[in-house]
């Protein structure tokens, strides 16, 4: 794998080069924007897209919002399994960061001693990113979106190669869809033990009683009563 790095006619270097460059004339600003953002904003924002897909499917409710929640808690476990994954992939292939073997690089992250191939970050958001996508497409296209752009960040801050932040890519896509159908199996039988007992508002907003059912407004009628109330009347 070292030999990727050398350079040349390699195209993984020469775009290693063409994305970095950028860096060195973009703003200084901007360069500590794009660090900030590689380095720690997009995890955020993965996290935050999940926890707004889980609270929009919370609220929407129905009978599958059990399924629907077991595969939303996927996706962050398939993000932690895809990186306990690549630890041995890492120190098998021990491929330098690109900076230790290219001069002339602009290095935005300094304390990157250990391995490039393959990046953490990529393998990471893209496992969230697709494993989000299995359980809401909607939801899911953004955060392989944001998967997208952490891998371009990862590259512009000069830590990492192209092909490390690809197999970072497939890494994760992998992980996330492979074991979807173990996860879902073992998450559902979960999720719908949560949703009967006192937190089944964790699954379905309203939900918070031993047996499963909505709690009302006290005072408030349901559905069931107010059509039943109409037909009295129209009798």
């Amino acid at each position: 794998m070292a030999g990727l790095a050398e350079s040349g006619s390699n195209p993984d270097v020469d775009l290693l080069y063409d994305i970095n460059g950028l860096a060195k004339d973009a703003p200084h600003w901007f360069d500590r924007v794009m660090e900030f953002v590689g380095e720690y904003g997009l995890l955020l924002a993965m996290v935050l897209l999940v926890l707004w897909c889980w609270w929009s499917v919370r609220r929407r409710g129905g009978q599958d919002a059990a399924s629907s929640v077991a595969a939303l808690v996927w996706a962050p476990l398939a993000a932690g399994i895809a990186v306990l994954v690549n630890v041995p992939i890492r120190g098998f292939v021990q491929r330098p960061r690109p900076f230790n073997d290219h001069q002339g690089l602009d290095v935005l992250v300094s304390g990157k001693n250990d391995f490039s191939f393959v990046s953490d970050h990529a393998t990471l958001t893209m496992a969230m990113g697709v494993a989000l996508f299995v359980a809401n497409r909607r939801f899911g296209l953004v955060g392989i979106a944001l998967a997208l752009l952490e891998g371009f960040c990862r590259v512009y801050m000069g830590v990492h190669y192209p092909t490390d932040v690809i197999g970072g890519f497939a890494l994760g896509t992998a992980v996330a869809l492979l074991l979807s159908p173990l996860a879902t199996a073992l998450l559902t039988p979960l999720a719908k033990a949560v949703e009967r007992s006192k937190a089944g508002w964790l699954i379905v907003s309203g939900r918070g009683t031993a047996d499963g059912q909505e709690a009302l407004i006290p005072g408030a009628r349901s559905e069931q009563e107010a059509g039943a109330e109409e037909r009295d009347l129209a009798a």
